[in-house]
């Protein structure tokens, strides 16, 4: 930045007949104008003026100077409207984590459709069986379910999402329906290994009470997909996001268990590091999926996968 207000103030100043009239150029006084002459002439180690008492003449050296350092402010220049351009219009490189099953179903076809819209746009899509550190791995956006994992990223809802007990019905005629949270633990669970957590701790709640349920069951996968295939062929009760059982449970093929109890938060966020937040790509992206997904943001909180 030093160097950038040096070829500035030198610009101005070898384009002025004198120290004393390039003064009110610069908006110092005469005697500042010198010093500060004197001292770039000394950091450069070249004299850049000659001086006399009525006129300034560039020598070859300042000639070299104001050359090559006008080129370089018109680079700057150009390099900074084409950055607030960038904030005003989608463009260049963006890179989005997703988790397997939701990435394919609903977040593949979302970025088809903003790549049509937008050409300028280069998308990457990197799907995850488990939520990849943003930063770390220099991720813009990332698609998260339940509350946003911490203070470093920003986060914007897109959908309502609860997470569902249910089972086939061939499963429960066989097995017998559960009536309450404890009758798991008699139960085949398909359980699904994701993030850190103990994947077959099932965090229940039915707005009153909350309960832990440490199911067990001869299957499990980090492959959500898998699970609710697992389901649908009558081989456990499942705890899935409703966006990935919904369809099932309107066709019959699978039914709510517990229907007054339900998983932990699930809600889906678009979230991206704070410094993205004045990027346009991002910022445009994410108004896309938040009216694309709009549907889903029901007003009583139930959503409408």
């Amino acid at each position: 930045m030093r160097d950038a207000a040096d070829l500035a103030f030198f610009s101005t100043l070898a384009r002025q007949p004198s120290l004393a009239l390039a003064a009110p150029q610069l908006g110092i006084s005469a005697p500042a104008v010198s010093r500060r002459l004197a001292k770039l002439e000394a950091r450069l180690g070249v004299r850049l003026l000659n001086r006399t008492t009525r006129r300034l003449s560039l020598t070859p050296e300042g000639e070299r100077y104001l050359e090559e350092g006008e080129r370089l402010l018109r680079e700057i220049a150009a390099l900074e409207a084409s950055l607030a351009q960038g904030r005003e219009q989608p463009r260049g490189l963006l890179r989005i984590n997703a988790t397997f099953g939701f990435g394919r179903r609903h977040l593949a076809p979302a970025l088809a459709d903003f790549a049509r819209a937008w050409p300028e746009v280069e998308a990457v899509l990197q799907l995850s069986d488990r939520p990849l550190d943003l930063t770390a791995e220099a991720f813009d956006l990332g698609i998260r379910f339940g509350a946003p994992p911490d203070a470093r990223v920003l986060a914007r809802k897109l959908a309502s999402n609860r997470r569902l007990l249910c089972a086939a019905p061939a499963y429960l005629a066989q097995a017998g329906t559960p009536r309450q949270p404890r009758d798991l633990l008699g139960h085949a669970c398909i359980v699904i290994r994701e993030n850190e957590a103990a994947f077959n701790n099932w965090q229940l709640s039915d707005g009153r009470q909350q309960q832990t349920i440490k199911v067990r069951g001869p299957l499990s996968a980090n492959h959500g997909e898998i699970a609710v295939d697992w389901a649908l062929a009558g081989l456990g009760v499942l705890l899935r996001s409703e966006w990935d059982v919904a369809g099932y449970l309107r066709s019959g093929e699978l039914v709510r268990v517990l229907p007054d109890w339900q998983g932990s938060e699930a809600d889906i966020h678009a979230v991206y590091p704070q410094r993205h937040h004045l990027s346009a790509t991002v910022r445009v992206f994410i108004d896309f999926l938040a009216a694309r997904f709009a549907a889903y943001r029901a007003q009583d909180g139930r959503s409408a996968w």
